[in-house]
């Protein structure tokens, strides 16, 4: 059949393919050079990391033909398209916002953007309270200084949108990667998030780059130097997680949500419970040593107590004596927390207290229960840990653990000593716990406590070290976790085989009390 000549009088054909024209030009994004140099640098273009993070075919863009025109007469000949990309798509059928950067185009620095187009992304995330994903790679603030020179003027800057982000933050969860060279706004906008992410060798954030610190200092520095995944990822953790390249970050990013409800108004996705709740695992009944100095796998715990596989770890490489991560019981999302006994023996440093505050609020804000494995000798203690405030930053960690509100229970694998230890949950409620016969607790440790306390009638000893492994001894008769129990100090001693089936049955009531506290907390998140 043939179609009828388009009359332009009748239909709107014309301005249809005057749409497609500008949609076309558009989607040239920075020209054929400027792509090639990004590929050349391992990195894909905003278009193609957009359909590697969405469900195929899933991505509707909004505000496709934003740029500078050039016309000769009333026709278009150019579009200079916005260097920032946005629209809604699909991550497992679950509906998102996304929006990321061109660097092609001006490196991705905002005076090559148009400024309504990225508030508008995290606007519609909050009104429509759907995820937020943001693709980062560039500066994503005031731009280049050359700029001054088109605006004939300097000015006082501002944060575009940050009233908007600061309550989306508590609203919906929000994913950022860091993929390319970013500094300032741009480097605020990844941290602006509830999971972080970025590849090694191919991203950098910075509060400023190479060449304003070397105009600052005098010192030359390379970017990956200043702000590598390296730098990021360990000591206290501006990024969350380091991955080995884009498809993993991406992958990593579909991973975080699928733990995560769309917004604080609903409650957390479940999954299918395809593991048994009555599984028992012979091997936890012997993962603890006897010997209390020496360590243990506590990764291999979550793994044998979780459903199969469903462990996701956020944060590993910074405040690396505590682990923080997401995982499933019955296919119900829950936070869970557990000290690492291989790493300044799981005491809980500045870094570590920091990274423990961050998470539980994060776990408060969306509703999550808490599984707390505990093994927690105290805070951190000497010189280095003064200096670096770990008992400020320690405050905030257990004043993070009294103000949640959804359910928690500890499992206490070993040790809980300390104003830390005694942060394992909430006393003034039911503080639901289970503990491993390896339990061993107190004010302080026998073996540092015999030292503090009899240090005079063991320096008088004839054998110092002989009297000090005597009082020990003695003392370690009335440190068993059945005395404690005898008098209801601590309620349950279980079989550690018996910890899943334990925790499934919780998880079942848990979810059962969460409707009653949907919405947004009294206090808001912060980063």
């Amino acid at each position: 059949m043939t179609r009828p000549k388009a009359d332009s009088d009748k239909d709107w054909l014309p301005e249809v393919e005057e749409l497609r024209l500008r949609e076309s030009l558009a989607r040239q994004m920075g020209g054929p050079e400027s792509l090639e140099r990004h590929r050349a640098a391992g990195r894909l273009n905003v278009r193609e990391r957009i359909a590697s993070l969405l469900d195929p075919g899933s991505f509707h863009e909004i505000g496709a033909i934003t740029g500078v025109p050039t016309y000769e007469g009333e026709r278009l000949v150019k579009l200079f398209p916005s260097n920032f990309i946005l629209g809604t798509g699909r991550i497992d059928g679950r509906r998102v916002v996304v929006g990321g950067d061109d660097f092609t185009i001006r490196g991705g620095a905002a005076d090559a953007a148009i400024g309504r187009k990225a508030p508008y992304a995290e606007r519609m995330a909050l009104d429509l309270r759907l995820p937020m994903i943001r693709l980062v790679d560039g500066t994503g603030g005031g731009g280049s200084v050359k700029y001054l020179e088109k605006m004939d003027r300097t000015y006082i800057p501002a944060n575009p949108a940050m009233e908007i982000m600061e309550e989306l933050f508590s609203t919906v969860p929000v994913m950022s990667a860091a993929l390319g060279p970013v500094a300032g706004l741009g480097a605020a906008r990844v941290v602006f998030s509830h999971f972080s992410v970025m590849p090694r060798k191919t991203a950098q954030l910075f509060v400023a780059g190479p060449p304003v610190v070397e105009a600052a200092f005098g010192r030359r520095v390379e970017k990956e130097e200043l702000g590598g995944s390296r730098i990021h990822t360990t000591g206290f953790g501006a990024v969350g997680n380091e991955v080995g390249s884009e498809a993993e970050a991406f992958e990593q990013i579909r991973r975080f949500l699928s733990y995560m409800p769309d917004s604080v108004f609903e409650l957390p996705p479940a999954g299918e419970a395809a593991d048994p709740a009555d599984r028992r695992e012979e091997e936890l009944i012997r993962i603890i040593p006897k010997n209390k100095r020496r360590p243990y796998p506590v990764r291999r715990i979550l793994d044998l107590v979780l459903d199969r596989g469903s462990f996701f770890e956020i944060g590993p490489k910074h405040g690396a004596s505590v682990v923080t991560g997401l995982g499933r019981l019955l296919g119900r999302p829950v936070g869970i927390l557990a000290h690492d006994p291989r790493i300044f023996g799981g005491a809980v440093t500045a870094a570590a207290a920091d990274k423990m505050a961050r998470f539980i609020d994060l776990c408060d804000t969306f509703h999550l229960p808490v599984v707390y494995f505990v093994d927690n000798p105290g805070f951190m203690i000497g010189v280095e840990a003064e200096r670096e405030a770990t008992i400020r930053f320690g405050a905030r960690y257990i004043f993070a653990v009294y103000q949640a509100t959804v359910p928690w229970c500890s499992v206490i694998l070993r040790r809980v000593f300390g104003v830390a230890g005694a942060a394992h949950g909430n006393h003034s409620r039911l503080n639901l716990r289970y503990a491993w016969p390896s339990g061993d607790w107190g004010s302080l440790p026998i073996e540092g406590g015999v030292q503090a306390a009899y240090r005079r009638q063991i320096e008088a000893a004839e054998d110092p070290r002989a009297m000090r492994e005597e009082i020990e001894k003695r003392l370690s008769r009335v440190a068993s976790p059945f005395r404690t129990a005898e008098m209801f100090g601590v309620e349950e001693i279980i079989d550690p085989r018996d910890t899943r089936p334990l925790l499934c049955e919780w998880i079942e009531t848990a979810y059962r009390l969460l409707p009653s506290q949907l919405g947004p907390k009294k206090r808001g998140m912060r980063p």
